[in-house]
């Protein structure tokens, strides 16, 4: 059968040539340009005697946001470079190049904080409230806050051109480590050699045979490399340590929690909604070691599929039935997802040389984004490429708004995200053909639950103490492990067998730079998704128009206001929070009753 839509995506329509394009050399070069007559314009207001005025303002800011959505797109297509092709050295460079542009306009951006910051109060509320920046005043106040709780302007350039070849430094030496990263499998009689991201989608094969086989090989790969990942670690959060000190920041978790526009008390019930039900889910699999024939699951079990029924997927088939499941929800959705497959949007080969994992970045001049992933027809993918359309939409919706109102943070970009992969694992429950399949599909579904309340659970649990011991000195691969399985073991809550004590070195959200502590936004991205899809689903077609509309206020307020605005719940009580996990484990009570063990 002729394969309809391709499975590598198109990147010459931005820059042709790859890492070699010279139209991007000159991009980069004006967008150098551009920066270098930005912080000109800076320095001259501030030296200018009088208080900045709002037509001096404005223009600044008008250039600012010009230089933000360049870099946008240069980081856009610099990274997809380097993820298609892990060995494209020169891809590795323009990373780099790029780092050091945004590490630079950063500086400059600290200048001009420091210019809001001046602005009298009362000047400043009457300037939010002008046709000129009331479409950007969330963001423009927020700059000016966070200003206030940072060192001088002179101190906090010194870090941003310091963070380029150390604290991003390491990020990227992590990444070129894990870009060396193979495992010779055999498989079938014949040995294959696998990148970390072709072995990462085997540790969930329906035979468990593969699995244990491969998690073994798996283990002992990190084992090796584990000396280099716990150096990019220790530096990563010395870095940080180091500077929140400085700042005079008392809790690790500031910024991550600043970035994310969320309340600590938030976050807080949030965890101590889930943790206090987290019994079903420690039946759940219970029930499925039996199933699966074993005393109880080994960390390698936990993804793996009960039964046989789903079946492969091929991508044309996900690509079908994502646009069908959408058009029911929404009609804008589906055609915007089918215009994603039309226009080779998603680079989904499964091949050699590609980097783990998956993601969505956006290409706001161009107004496209473009999805990476490595598909290899499990339900699991389908799942996967769901979620990163519903991170496009998330940014298709919102190309037509200031830049600055379009930097929503990672949590309710997760929201998105995960509510176009609800829309989808759902109606394929709903609508499978038999019992077996519709457990097999329910159980991929919990499967995510599981994800969202006890694996992310155990990275949040892992960093919180993991900063803590850092402020003392630096951590060596034992106690690292040892940390590690510990918060496997208390986010399990003992339900497992065997642990991965090595994920704190296999799992890239650990040594991203941009985000400390890249887990707690995708739980609450679950369930806040879970509040919008009930939400939906009561709505009908109706509820279309009410969602694209929350998606375009998600860069303009804080998660608390955004909830009470659309959804009328407070996120700092557990109610919320309670009736969203209420739908996860209905899910458990289905599989339990399903499988003769209620």
């Amino acid at each position: 059968m002729t394969q309809r839509y391709s499975l590598v995506w198109d990147l010459d329509v931005f820059f042709a040539g790859g890492s070699g394009s010279h139209a991007f050399a000159q991009f980069l070069e004006q967008t150098e340009g551009e920066i270098g007559s930005f912080r000109v314009a800076v320095q001259a207001a501030a030296d200018a005697s009088s208080s900045v005025s709002a037509d001096v303002l404005a223009g600044l800011v008008g250039r600012m946001q010009d230089i933000t959505l360049k870099l946008r797109e240069a980081d856009s297509f610099a990274g997809c470079l380097a993820a298609e092709n892990q060995h494209d050295k020169k891809a590795v460079q323009l990373n780099g190049h790029i780092a050091t542009l945004s590490a630079s306009f950063s500086s400059v951006l600290t200048r001009f904080d420091q210019l809001l910051r001046q602005v009298p109060d009362a000047q400043w509320s009457s300037l939010l409230e002008s046709d000129a920046f009331h479409p950007i005043a969330f963001p423009l106040d927020e700059r000016r806050q966070l200003a206030k709780e940072k060192l001088s302007p002179e101190q906090e350039s010194l870090i941003g051109d310091l963070a380029v070849d150390g604290y991003h430094g390491w990020g990227e030496a992590y990444n070129t480590a894990v870009g060396k990263f193979n495992i010779d499998f055999e498989d079938n009689g014949q040995t294959v050699r696998l990148s970390a991201g072709q072995a990462a989608n085997k540790l969930s094969s329906p035979d468990r045979s593969v699995r244990t086989r491969l998690f073994e090989l798996w283990e002992k790969a990190w084992a090796d490399s584990a000396d280099y990942a716990a150096d990019a670690l220790n530096r990563l959060a010395g870095f940080r340590i180091q500077v929140y000190k400085h700042r005079g920041w008392p809790s690790i978790l500031k910024e991550p929690l600043d970035i994310n526009r969320m309340s600590e008390e938030t976050l807080r019930v949030m965890w101590d909604v889930i943790d206090r039900n987290k019994a079903p889910f420690v039946d759940y699999l219970r029930r499925k070691a039996e199933l699966l024939g074993v005393e109880s699951l080994s960390w390698h079990d936990v993804d793996a599929p009960v039964g046989q029924a789903a079946g492969e997927v091929s991508f044309d088939e996900a690509a079908r039935l994502i646009v069908e499941q959408f058009r029911k929800f929404s009609p804008k959705m589906a055609e915007f997802a089918e215009m994603a497959f039309e226009k080779r949007w998603i680079e989904a080969e499964d091949r050699q040389g590609k980097r783990p994992g998956g993601f969505c970045t956006s290409f706001p001049i161009k107004g496209e984004t473009r999805i990476f992933m490595t598909y290899a027809n499990t339900a699991s993918n389908v799942s996967t490429l769901a979620h990163e359309l519903g991170h496009a939409y998330h940014q298709h919706v919102m190309n037509d708004m200031p830049a600055l109102a379009q930097e929503y943070a990672m949590n309710v970009a997760e929201t998105a995200s995960t509510f176009a992969e609800m829309i989808v694992s759902d109606a394929a429950v709903k609508q499978a053909s038999s019992e077996e399949e519709r457990l097999t599909l329910l159980e991929d579904k919990i499967q995510r639950s599981v994800a969202f309340f006890m694996n992310i659970h155990a990275r949040f649990l892992f960093e919180t103490e993991y900063y803590e011991r850092r402020q003392k000195g630096l951590l060596g691969v034992d106690e690292l492990n040892g940390l590690m399985e510990d918060a496997q073991r208390r986010a399990f809550k003992d339900a497992l067998g065997e642990y991965h004590p090595h994920f704190w070195a296999s799992k890239l959200h650990f040594y991203i730079t941009g985000v400390p502590f890249y887990n707690f936004p995708y739980t609450f991205g679950y369930l806040f998704s879970s509040g919008i899809y009930a939400v939906a689903q009561r709505e009908g077609a109706g509820f279309e128009d009410k969602y694209v509309a929350l998606l375009r206020d998600t860069g303009s307020m804080s998660v608390e206001q955004l909830a009470h605005k659309h959804l009328g719940v407070d996120l700092t009580k557990p109610d919320f929070w309670q009736s969203a996990v209420d739908l996860a484990v209905e899910d458990v009570r289905q599989f339990l009753d399903m499988t003769g063990k209620r």
